[in-house]
């Protein structure tokens, strides 16, 4: 398929893990993609890996840097000549615990990176692009905004924010700019490590599909929601993960 045949895509958090595996979905399917994160040279390889300077640019920069954000916009459209689509990965989870021993700091970083910065990028794309031209966006959040997940709580709470901003942002931006969620559960990547590593045969096992989750999992899904096959699907929230929450797992 070449859905994305003369897109440009812009992904944030992409160097690795579901971001990556996003970007690789788009570009094997004719997007060109931009792709984001901190750390320069893990960016370059992951150029690489999408085919090169011809299929891909790398801007790094933190997420939560509106001028970062800015930049990476205007590199789109002058590198690729379009930002018609938009994936909001980027999400972070720097602490582990109940939420009466969370620090304020650690709160408040987390709803900037997860929430305020994925609504910034969307208003970024929106003024140099999508609102002449169009587009579409999606937005990752989590099982864990879906349901209480102790350990992961405020990180949960701020994915739950992110997929009322997506819904409050489908209403306002449509009808030629559509907007949407996906809710994965654990998937195998550096970020979720901690939740599996070392037991995975016994957290699968909770799966009613049996296994947990991969990048391309994800990848698939953005792709569809960010396709025309989609084109009347928007402000949706799609839980992809392996049925767990059907058994009362997170």
């Amino acid at each position: 398929m070449h859905r994305f045949e003369g897109k440009t895509a812009i992904v944030t958090g992409a160097s690795r893990g579901i971001g990556l595996g996003i970007a690789r979905r788009l570009v094997d399917e004719g997007a060109k993609v931009v792709i984001t994160a901190r750390n320069q040279n893990a960016l370059d390889e992951a150029v690489e890996t999408l085919g090169g300077p011809d299929r891909a640019l790398a801007v790094a920069g933190h997420s939560d840097d509106v001028a970062h954000q800015a930049e990476t916009v205007e590199r789109a459209i002058d590198v690729f000549g379009s930002a018609d689509l938009l994936v909001n990965n980027t999400g972070i989870n720097p602490v582990f615990g109940p939420m009466m021993e969370l620090s304020l700091a650690a709160a408040r970083k987390i709803v900037e990176v997860n929430c305020l910065a994925a609504l910034s990028w969307v208003q970024q794309a929106y003024q140099a692009w999508m609102k002449t031209h169009g587009g579409a966006i999606v937005n990752l959040s989590s099982v864990a905004g879906v349901k209480p997940a102790p350990g992961i709580g405020f990180y949960g709470a701020s994915k739950a924010m992110l997929t009322h901003i997506t819904q409050e942002l489908a209403v306002e931006l449509g009808p030629n700019l559509r907007v949407n969620a996906v809710a994965p559960a654990v998937v195998k990547t550096k970020f979720a490590s901690a939740l599996y590593e070392g037991r995975e045969d016994q957290v699968a096992a909770a799966y009613p599909l049996g296994r947990l989750g991969v990048p391309e999992d994800i990848g698939s899904v953005v792709a569809f929601l960010l396709s025309e096959d989609a084109a009347w699907l928007t402000g949706q929230l799609l839980v992809v993960d392996g049925g767990i929450t059907l058994t009362g797992g997170v």
